[in-house]
């Protein structure tokens, strides 16, 4: 079997589905199983200073030749997968892909309406599940990429500096780069390889802020309640409709941001409301907020202080700190170009662990993985497009040496 399906399929057989709701990391068992076997495979490709945390961080070092000549570079993937769905796969589909829209034995639909990439497809060998669960190449195919990369790399004897290795877990409900200690892995910069259509090459992603807000009631009889009731669930449903309307996620689209209600608990005696905030535009994230706190503002004044609001940030847009180091960006061009690659810049509709490092200090755009339909029962990958990933990974590794730095 070619060997980096044989990894793919080997790394999504373990559920490593996140756990949001988890006070501990990482949030699930399957998470740290994984990186075993992976710390397993890291030894047998004879990597230096393998090591899982307790946290689940597993990472390595493939030795460089050129001494400090060539900087540090870090390959990252993450370990988990999105809690939307199952991630368990006993079975999957792979096939080569003849065109027309790919129908599930679930009945689920690959429609090239929905993903028009496909009709570039025709030819290529896709893996898709049965249609009810993740594939998983939401970030399994990154790992499977990043370890045929080290493989190949250190099979050559061209020069090349440290490669460090590393797979977090926790990605997917923001915690991948909380506990990764930068100076212990003394890398100058990074790539995480967590994109999705071939040729995605992202330095900018969202500013991102989480909403709550808890609201108290009056519950009394009905038959008693004029002037005395307060009904929190009404206030709640209030606060929704203050929302600017055309700015929801399934309205917006490229760099437009947005604000999501996204839960909402409501009785008479209280209420409870997640939301998210998203925008590439520093200004337009702060109006954003602003609106929310003017919403909570008014209602408070109209019905008594029975508001309370927490914002918190969550992450910011990596672009801020990518600008001042062109070079990064510069070598990831260059190798896509050496392998045949069409860059597509896109603005990341989300965060990736990547750009959490990067305002820790350790610049890291986000490189593609041929997967497609992320956090859904239609996610699939194509093998050709994972290959040519490989391609480009190393290629960066091998044009780095030749710099100057």
């Amino acid at each position: 079997m070619d060997l980096l399906l044989d990894r793919f399929l080997r790394y999504i057989a373990v559920e490593t589905r996140a756990n949001p709701d988890a006070t501990k990391t990482p949030s699930s068992e399957g998470q740290l199983t994984l990186a075993e076997l992976l710390a397993d495979e890291l030894r047998s490709l004879e990597l230096d200073d393998v090591n899982v945390d307790q946290y689940g961080y597993v990472t390595a070092r493939l030795p460089g030749n050129q001494g400090d000549l060539v900087p540090a570079i870090a390959l990252i993937a993450h370990l988990d997968t999105a809690p939307d769905l199952s991630g368990l796969n006993e079975e999957v589909n792979t096939f080569v892909y003849e065109g027309g829209d790919i129908t599930l034995q679930s009945g689920s639909v690959i429609s090239e309406t929905d993903i028009p990439q496909l009709k570039n497809m025709v030819g290529e060998t896709l893996i898709t599940t049965k249609g009810d669960t993740l594939l998983g190449a939401d970030n399994k195919a990154g790992i499977a990429i990043v370890m045929s990369a080290v493989d190949r790399l250190r099979k050559k004897d061209d020069p090349r500096g440290d490669v460090m290795v590393v797979f977090t877990p926790d990605e997917e409900i923001g915690h991948g780069a909380d506990l990764l200690d930068l100076e212990q892995l003394g890398a100058r910069f990074a790539f995480t390889i967590d994109g999705g259509e071939l040729g995605e090459f992202e330095t900018e992603n969202f500013n991102a802020a989480s909403v709550k807000v808890d609201i108290q009631g009056r519950i009394t009889h009905p038959g008693s309640a004029k002037g005395l009731m307060v009904n929190a669930g009404l206030i709640a449903s209030e606060f929704v409709s203050m929302l600017p309307a055309g700015q929801r996620p399934e309205l917006t689209a490229d760099r437009e941001g947005f604000i999501m209600l996204d839960k909402i608990d409501a009785s008479i005696d209280e209420a409870t409301l997640s939301l998210i905030i998203r925008d590439h535009d520093k200004t337009r994230f702060a109006e954003k907020k602003a609106v929310i706190e003017e919403a909570v503002r008014y209602l408070n004044k109209k019905h008594g202080e029975r508001i309370r609001l927490t914002i918190e940030d969550q992450y910011q847009n990596m672009a801020e700190v990518l600008v001042d180091h062109p070079y990064i960006e510069e070598l990831a061009l260059e190798a896509m170009a050496d392998e045949g690659v069409t860059p597509l810049r896109v603005p990341i509709r989300g965060g990736t662990d990547g750009a959490r490092l990067t305002l820790r200090g350790l610049p890291c755009p986000n490189l593609f993985t041929g997967g497609y339909n992320f956090h859904s029962k239609t996610e699939f990958a194509s093998l050709d497009q994972m290959r040519k990933a490989v391609d480009v990974v190393t290629r960066i590794i091998l044009n780095a040496a030749n710099k100057a730095w």
